[in-house]
């Protein structure tokens, strides 16, 4: 596939999940990202009020995290936030598989849990991306995540927090290319900073991409002079 700078941007998640955001970053973060017609901003659940505001009268998608970043949260809180910011304007939810339980055994507590979340945002019209912290599972694992996330429904499977000790790795997005059963989307995320990073991942099958850099991914694409990420945490 040829990346256009266009085509791009349309793949790339424009995140901040910085501890210290301020409002003043968010907003930045939301007009940047209504400007390169991003896929979508991703920030934290308090944040989604303030993005709504921002981004009225444009199609420019709110996603937020959920169960972030650890997932071990109750499904019924986990349940509880996708409703609350659903409410409040969020197109997408992030969820994060509770992969200690999957790494303990408990495969068929955490499938239900996904397939739980995921009939719920789907209900509410929410596309739902499963954060699995690939970094943390050895192969097995990682191809059981995938099998849970296609078996609920889910639409994407991503690979990172950006808070674990790894993020997003090629291989890993190429196995889970070659092993899904189904057209599950893969979402890579976590140490996406440079333009070579983010072809390397699309060309392995990846179709969207979290990044805390996407307006320097953009002008490095589009021959402009790179630009200073605005924000971090992915």
């Amino acid at each position: 596939m040829t990346l256009t700078p266009a085509r791009l941007a349309a793949m790339l998640d424009s995140t901040n999940l910085r501890l210290d955001a301020s409002e003043a970053d968010i907003e930045q973060l939301c007009r940047e990202a209504a400007a390169y017609r991003f896929a979508c901003v991703m920030i934290y659940p308090a944040s989604v009020p303030l993005a709504a505001r921002i981004l009225a009268g444009t199609d420019l998608r709110i996603g937020t995290v959920i169960g972030f970043p650890s997932g071990r949260f109750s499904a019924e809180a986990k349940a509880a936030e996708i409703t609350t910011v659903h409410r409040a304007g969020a197109h997408e939810v992030d969820i994060v598989m509770n992969y200690p339980a999957l790494i303990a055994g408990h495969a068929s507590a955490v499938a239900a849990e996904v397939a739980t979340l995921t009939r719920l945002a789907h209900d509410q019209g929410q596309l739902i991306k499963v954060i699995v912290e690939t970094c943390f599972l050895n192969d097995t694992q990682k191809r059981t995540a995938l099998e849970i996330c296609e078996d609920a429904g889910a639409d994407f499977i991503k690979t990172s927090t950006g808070f674990g000790t790894a993020g997003a790795k090629v291989p890993d997005i190429a196995a889970w290319a070659a092993a899904r059963r189904g057209r599950i989307q893969l979402k890579a995320s976590g140490g996406i900073k440079t333009l070579a990073d983010a072809r390397a991942l699309v060309e392995a099958g990846a179709t969207r991409l979290g990044t805390s850099s996407a307006s320097t991914i953009i002008a490095a694409l589009s021959g402009a002079p790179e630009q200073a990420a605005s924000s971090a945490g992915y």
